[in-house]
């Protein structure tokens, strides 16, 4: 009887050591997505395309809430013929998620400056899916809502 509720005692004092474990693996790894997405942001404002190449997964693709789909390729050639003038492109509101090999950022993007040499100015709720691969996490997919100042008033102050 003592044998079984040591055991028990044990078992579940290693469950909790486990729980605590993966919890700060989730934090660390918390950090190291959002320094991540920091760092494409910031990729895409200066035009790095080498940068950017070296987050993105090969089978990237990125969805605008009108439905338009552009590829890693795309994005990088845009990035590379300096398509895009960027006087802002920063985020807001991150949250970072963590479920096993999975991380989803959600934040809200304020992007700024001139697109083949018309001036654009939008704000976007944004979702970025990244996965950890064996040589790190690479952004996978990405999805933007339409601008919002495109919605109507009544969903602009639901923010």
């Amino acid at each position: 009887m003592k044998t079984t509720k040591l055991a028990i005692a044990l078992i579940g004092a290693l469950a909790i050591l486990g729980g605590l474990a993966a919890s700060a693996d989730s934090t660390e790894d918390q950090r190291t997505i959002a320094a991540l997405d920091d760092k494409y942001q910031a990729a895409v404002k200066n035009n790095d395309a080498d940068t950017m190449a070296s987050i993105l997964a090969d089978d990237f693709v990125v969805v605008w809430g009108t439905g338009q789909v552009h590829t890693r390729a795309e994005l990088l050639n845009s990035a590379r013929d300096k398509d895009i003038q960027y006087e802002h492109n920063e985020d807001s509101d991150k949250t970072v998620g963590v479920w096993g090999n999975t991380a989803v950022v959600t934040s809200k993007l304020w992007t700024k400056g001139i697109d083949k040499g018309k001036p654009f100015e939008w704000h976007v709720w944004f979702s970025d899916t990244y996965i950890r691969t064996p040589s790190g996490w690479r952004y996978v997919r990405g999805m933007a809502s339409l601008p919002l100042e495109f919605l109507p008033s009544k969903a602009k102050t639901a923010q």
